[in-house]
Parts: structure tokens; C-alpha cells; sequence
């Protein structure tokens, strides 16, 4: 990593740490950067939110896309402590930046009681054999939302 790249690294370090010892969550932080200027920023607020889904990367993208009105990150780099986890990475595809720099891996995260590998496992799993089954149901009448959207003449497209 260039030093330029190592400074935005530390930011979301720093920011992970601050996050953690203010009681916000866990010890993940994450920046967004455009143009050399950190547009978005978020740490890990899921015990202080009771939000399952506030981790520190999604609470970034968050802040960048609404800093920058836009719901997608092409032209940005994503720094985030630590190796996203299978919905961070969702959420990060979805943005689309750029790049995406990491510090700790997953496997750092589980020495730290953070493990995300029964997620990868499922994956992996029919969905009917599951820890939470999954069931498909309902489908005619959700395919016909797929077509009014194909149809909608002033949608959005992403």
C-alpha cells in the first residue's frame, strides 16, 4: 500500500477505535474516499442500535451515497479495518466502488470472538437444509412485480 492508501487505512482504524471505546459496537471502522477527501464514514453501532445490519462498512456507504446523493460509489475507494463480511461484501457490490482496501482478515476477526465462517458454510447449503430454512413461496404473484418494473416508464435503473 502507498502511503496515501495506508493514511485512509488509519483513518478507519482510528475511527474503529473510537467507535469501540465510545460504546458504539464492535472494533470496525470503515471510510469512503473520493477524489483524496473521505465523502462517507460509519464504525460498527450494532449492540448500541440494535441493529444487526450496522456494521461499519454498510453505516459508510450510508453516509458517502447520502453525503454524495447518489446510490452508487463508482469513483470511490473503500478503506475498512477489517475483511468485510458476506453482507458487508453484498452491500459493497451493490455501491460499486472502485476498490476496496482492507486491514484484519476474517480469520483475525474470529481469533477476536467476530466469526463469520457459519455464514460462508451456509451458503453452501441447500437452502430447505439450513440453520434458518429458507422457503420460496408466493413466486407467481412476486414475478409480477418484476414485470410492471420492466414496464415502469420512469424508474431508476441500478
Amino acid at each position: 500500500m502507498t502511503e496515501r492508501e495506508l493514511h485512509f487505512m488509519q483513518a478507519a482504524i482510528d475511527l474503529a477505535r473510537r467507535g469501540m471505546n465510545s460504546g458504539q459496537g464492535g472494533p470496525f471502522g470503515c471510510v469512503i474516499v473520493k477524489a483524496d477527501v473521505i465523502v462517507g464514514k460509519g464504525c460498527n453501532a450494532v449492540t448500541s442500535t440494535n441493529d444487526p445490519t450496522a456494521h461499519a462498512e454498510v453505516m459508510a456507504i450510508r453516509d458517502a451515497c447520502t453525503n454524495l446523493k447518489t446510490h452508487q460509489l463508482t469513483g470511490c475507494v473503500l478503506y475498512t479495518s477489517c475483511e468485510p463480511c458476506p453482507m458487508c461484501m453484498g452491500a459493497i457490490y451493490w455501491a460499486r466502488p472502485d476498490k476496496v482496501f482492507f486491514g484484519g482478515t476474517r480469520f483475525d476477526a474470529a481469533y477476536a470472538g467476530f466469526d463469520d465462517s457459519f455464514i460462508y458454510e451456509e451458503l453452501t447449503v441447500p437452502m430447505e437444509d439450513r440453520r434458518i430454512p429458507i422457503v420460496n413461496g408466493g413466486r407467481e404473484e412476486a414475478v409480477k412485480l418484476f414485470e410492471e418494473w420492466m414496464n415502469k416508464p420512469d424508474k431508476i435503473s441500478y
